[in-house]
């Protein structure tokens, strides 16, 4: 299947509020070619997401610091947010895991058949972290072509938190981020403070029904029951 075929099953734009969308003149073969295009550079894009078509961001590996404020305690958490290309992206995440202590709980988060911005959480805690890894090994081609499937893997007590969300940006949460920034650099993700995210500006997200099936059995294998 084309990938102008999976974006034309289920995809919706998001990104910051604009007057006007970059593919609102773009015609049939415009997009399709537009769509086709994963290599940006040495960095390669998996399927569950593109640029918008005037490239306001181009994608690119890497990492930057922020905070993350919670909004009931007010206390503000270090973030570490990067960006991977597809060949080393779920080897990736998998071993930011390893940090997080022996069993972890995990979140799994869907936007199929979901109103536009709309999402679903579904929780299974308490996982031996080697038996997840080999689930989620399992499932590499939704984990990383899905644009409506993230996931979520934390330890309360150490508290750290690792997201891989559905535009597939890593994002490691934390009281000390070392660990997590090492195993960037491991694979070649380095420290650029002023990088953009895909996120950031107008994108697609690209899914099919075969993905929602697969996101089904995720939830079967992980023993999560709604």
């Amino acid at each position: 299947m084309s990938f102008l075929q999976k974006f034309a099953k289920n995809s919706h734009r998001d990104g910051p509020t604009r007057s006007a969308s970059s593919f609102e003149h773009v015609d049939a073969e415009e997009l399709e070619t537009h769509l086709r295009i994963a290599r940006y550079g040495s960095f390669v894009l998996t399927d569950a997401v593109r640029p918008s078509y005037d490239l306001q961001v181009v994608p690119q590996a890497g990492f930057r610091h922020d905070s993350y404020k919670d909004n009931d305690t007010g206390i503000e958490i270090p973030v570490v947010m990067g960006a991977a290309s597809k060949h080393v992206l779920l080897d990736l995440f998998l071993d930011l895991l390893d940090p997080m202590g022996d069993v972890v709980n995990v979140v799994i988060e869907t936007s199929h058949e979901c109103e536009h911005g709309g999402h679903k959480d579904l929780v299974r805690e308490g996982i031996d972290l080697p038996i997840l890894k080999s689930i989620l090994y399992d499932y590499e081609d939704l984990l990383l072509d899905d644009g409506c499937t993230g996931i979520a893997v934390l330890n309360p007590s150490i508290p750290y938190e690792v997201q891989f969300d559905e535009h597939k940006l890593l994002i490691a949460y934390g009281s000390n981020l070392a660990e997590f920034e090492r195993i960037f650099g491991e694979y070649g993700v380095h420290c650029h403070e002023d990088i953009r995210f895909i996120t950031e500006a107008e994108h697609v997200h690209s899914s099919t029904e075969d993905f929602t099936e697969r996101f089904e059995q995720l939830k079967y294998d992980l023993g999560i029951d709604c």
